[in-house]
Order: structure tokens, then sequence, then C-alpha cells
């Protein structure tokens, strides 16, 4: 065993990699991430004994502590010398906080995740073997403690691209450094239980943060028709999510006869007035992540990666791609110039489009978009008439990741089984599953309402809610709506506690338990909340619609 890891749906044989990621990362690089984590805990042991005393973590290093954990999600960052550059980082963010505390007297009986402080790089690979999930030998420990990481991924990733709009929560800073505090010394399985659940209660808080500063930044949203074809002209494509880099590509490539297009979850671009206002936005290129191989060498133009999800990169298409923000592959340039105006220096990629041919048409027509819980709220009053006249029965939320799992074609089979009178709203790269699928709509409505990325999963949670309170529900597992949690990265994990926090009952989660879950840990979400994974769509059709 050369490595260990098992935070994704897709992890060897469903238990763990340990010679090599499933997502294509190394085993150093695997190692090095858990020993950022590794040090990143002893921070948090750090602060949260300053915390007591009276001195709270500063915005500067909650701000640290967002990028270095958003850069361990799966499929994020492959680039190990990135990773050393950040654990020398995080170190040098750990003296002072220690030499605080030896200052105070608080520094007895630290544990090794707070005092290890190796200043020779060369012995962070020895360490780094010592350093992962299964320094917890306890296999229920184990499991909880990683929820709870996993989870602070997702909370991170959010926190990040609003602090990266200049929105920023002490709050969440304050609970990330208590947590990381708690997973380093924490064995009891009780008290870890319920910081998972805390987690999802400070993932909503950032996600609503990042849902606000998206808003404010780039408008409400709107509901419109987003083409997926081509235009014959030189072209650009941006995946990932970070809406600032692809508005600052779009300003910088203006009356430059370059075309942009959006892949993956950065459609929600199209969604926002600020953006689609360009119009050399042009479209949604291409499907989920996992089908860059074949369509990033399709699209003929450079490609910008601005966070997660890259994978192993092809040689069709190594010549003409480049990451940014938290995203890394060893090889790829790496773009964090920045102009006199503050903005990333871009030129390289618009230089290169003009060289390019168009890219080749993987799509026609348009797909609806849009659907933000605010413009969808505009929508409640047909939407509870259509309920009330029996034209609307059930809402089905299929939201989170797609993957390259064969079982996930069960999500593609759920939509197309679900009867004309249900709506299905979703979020995240999962519904390219069946977004693309003439299921029709109700009276207007379309089936299928899409409100845009990952984070954009807390529109389906904000309009349950706010249904809920508008109808008079005293308890959301009393509305007509079944939820199903489509999972690969950590992103979906913390969506998914979220709904535990407040309550949802009946939850699938699929297209498998993680395999961090211990069988513990799944007896105790079936017996509190009745979480279940997928069966055969057609039992599952017959379960949701029947309120099941």
């Amino acid at each position: 065993m050369h490595m260990f890891c098992f935070q994704c749906q897709e992890t060897s044989s469903g238990r763990g990699c340990t010679f090599g990621g499933h997502c294509g990362k190394s085993e150093e690089t695997a190692n090095f991430q858990d020993l950022l984590i590794f040090v990143l805990k002893g921070i948090g042991v750090a602060a949260e004994r300053l915390s007591q005393a009276g001195v709270e973590p500063s915005k500067p290093l909650g701000e640290f502590l967002f990028e270095s954990l958003f850069m361990t999600i799966t499929n994020t960052n492959f680039d190990t010398e990135r990773f050393a550059d950040r654990i020398e980082q995080a170190l040098a963010w750990k003296r002072p906080l220690l030499e605080e505390l030896r200052l105070r007297g608080s520094d007895a009986g630290l544990p090794d995740h707070a005092t290890w402080d190796e200043l020779d790089r060369s012995r962070f690979v020895t360490k780094a073997y010592r350093a992962g999930v299964l320094l917890t030998e306890d296999i229920d420990a184990r499991s909880l403690r990683e929820t709870v990481t996993y989870s602070l991924k997702g909370i991170c990733a959010y926190a990040h691209h609003a602090a990266y709009l200049g929105a920023y929560n002490p709050e969440v800073t304050n609970f990330l450094v208590r947590a990381l505090s708690t997973i380093a010394l924490e064995t009891d399985i009780d008290k870890l239980f319920e910081l998972a659940l805390e987690s999802g209660k400070f993932n909503l808080v950032s996600m609503e943060q990042l849902d606000r500063i998206h808003v404010k930044t780039y408008g409400t949203p709107e509901p419109r028709q987003i083409s997926i074809g081509v235009r014959n002209r030189p072209s650009i494509l941006v995946s990932g999510h970070d809406l600032v880099d692809l508005l600052e590509l779009l300003e910088q490539t203006k009356d430059s006869g370059i075309d942009v297009y959006t892949n993956g979850e950065m459609i929600a671009g199209h969604y926002y007035p600020r953006l689609f206002a360009y119009d050399h936005l042009v479209a949604n290129y291409g499907n989920a992540w996992w089908r860059q191989d074949v369509e990033f060498a399709s699209f003929n133009g450079p490609i910008l990666m601005t966070s997660n999800c890259i994978v192993p990169v092809e040689d069709s298409y190594k010549h003409r791609i480049y990451t940014t923000g938290v995203a890394g592959y060893p090889g790829i340039p790496h773009l964090d110039v920045k102009l006199p105006n503050g903005q990333k220096d871009f030129s390289r990629l618009i230089a290169q489009a003009k060289s390019c041919p168009p890219p080749v048409a993987l799509d026609e027509g348009t797909r609806p978009g849009g659907f933000n819980h605010a413009p969808l709220w505009t929508q409640v009053d047909k939407i509870l008439g259509l309920v009330q006249k029996g034209a609307l029965k059930r809402v089905i939320v299929m939201g989170g990741c797609d993957g390259r799992d064969s079982k996930r074609v069960y999500y593609k089979e759920v939509a197309e089984q679900l009867p004309k009178d249900t709506l299905i709203l979703t979020a995240g790269c999962a519904k390219y599953v069946f977004w693309k699928l003439p299921l029709g709509d109700i009276e207007g409505i379309p089936r299928v309402l899409d409100a845009g990325q990952c984070n954009d999963c807390y529109s389906l949670i904000a309009f349950a809610g706010k249904l809920a309170k508008h109808l008079g529900v005293g308890d959301i597992n009393d509305l007509p709506v079944s939820y199903q949690v489509c999972w690969y990265d950590q992103k979906a994990v913390a969506v998914f506690l979220s709904l535990l926090h407040l309550g949802v009952r009946n939850i699938r989660l699929g297209p498998s338990f993680p395999a961090f879950f211990s069988a513990r840990t799944i007896e105790r979400l079936q017996r509190d909340y009745g979480v279940k994974t997928i069966s055969t769509s057609q039992e599952d059709v017959a379960q949701m619609l029947a309120g099941n």
C-alpha cells in the first residue's frame, strides 16, 4: 500500500485507492494532500486553544484554510509541487500560533498535529506516509472524522469562492478551526456524528453567502434558453466553477472576434445578467467533467480550468489547456499573473485562440436553465395552482455530481420513468444525465428546472424551505418533495449533511454509499434519517411517488 484515499464515489473497488488514485492523482500527490490536511488540523488545534483564550482566528488565516482545503477536493489539483509549497505555507502559519500559546503558557499537551514543524522539505515524503486516513485506527471514529473532513472541504470550496468576491463570514472560520481541532483529537462517536451534522449547518451558511454575493455581483439569475450549439469563430472554453475568471475573460475578449463557451458547471454563467450581457458568451459546450478526454479534444481552442473538475490531461489537447486558481496539473501552464487593473492576464489564451479552428459541434438547439430560487419563487403561485388542480403531483430534487460509474444510468432512467405530472429540480453536473432529454413541460413550466452549479443546490434547499413556510408546513418532510443526492466529490457530501441538518428524511444517496461510511455510520443514518441508497429505477420511482 503506497497511499490510501477513499474520499470520492469511484474509489477503487468501493474500498479505497492504494496504488495511485482512480481519479488519476499520483501516490505522492495523495500523500502530500494528506500531509497538508494533517498540518491544517494542527493549525486548528492551536487556533482553537487561542480562541478559547479570547484570540479569534484572523481573516487571512480563514482564507488560507478555505483555499488549502479546497485544493484537496477530488480532481482539483494534481500538482505535487503546489502541495509541497502549500505545506510550507501552512507550517509558517502555524508557528506564530504556537509561539503565542507558549507565551500564554497554554502549550501543554499539544498533539503531533500541532507540534510537528519540519523545516526540511526533503522529509515531507517520510512524514506524509504516516499522516493519512489510516492514522485513526478505530473504524467508526475514522468514518466520522473523514465524513467531517470531506464536509469541511465542501464548505471551504463555497467559502473560498465567496471570499474571492469579498464576502467573508468569521463564523465559518471559527467553526472550521473548531472542527479541525475536534477531528484531530476527538474519538467519541456521538460527538463526531453531531459535528458532522453541524458541518451541514455551516455548509448552508457558506452556500447562502455565496448565493448572495453572486447575485450582488452578477445580478439575479434569469430563466432563459441556453444554446448548446457552436458558431464558426475561434473560441475559448471555460470550465470549473469560478465566475470571476469567466467575467475577466469575457471582458478581455470583448470585440476580439473570439467566442467564449462554458463547460460543465460553468454553465451557471449563462444565467446571470451581467455575464450573459456579453454577446460573445455563446453556448454551453459538452457535458459533465468526466467527458473531457473526448470533448476537450473536439473543442479545438484553448481551455481554461478555473477550479475542479480537471481530469488527467490527454495529449490531444495538452498544448492548449491552462489552469488558474486552486486548479493545477503537472506540466500545464498555471495563470496567476495580474494585470494593472487587478484582473488575471489571459492574453496567452487569447493569442492562442486566434490561431485555432472553431469548435466541432457536439449538440444543437437550446435547453432551459436559470431557475435559481429567486426567479423560481416568482412562479410559486402557478406551481401551487398546478398542485391544486392535480397537474403536478410531486417534485423530485435530483442534484449533485455526475461520474463514470455505469450505475449512473439509473438517474437517466428515473427521469424518463417519472410521470408527466412531476418536476425535477436540479443543480450541479448530475443534470447532464437527463437535462437534454425531451421531457417537456407542465403548462409552460419545464419539467427539468436547473439552478446551475453544485453550490446552487442551495437554491433547491432554499426553495423547499420557503415553500414549507409559505404553506404553514411545520415539517419539511410533509412537502410533496423527494430527494436524490447524486454524489461524487466532497461538496456533495457537504450538501447531503446540510439536508440532514435540516431534518430531511428518506434521502437516496447514490449511486453507492461512500466507502468512508462504516457499517455503524450507515446503520445510524438509516435508523435516524431513513437514508437509503438507490435500488432499481422502477422501484425507486414507485417509492418516491408514494412519498417514501
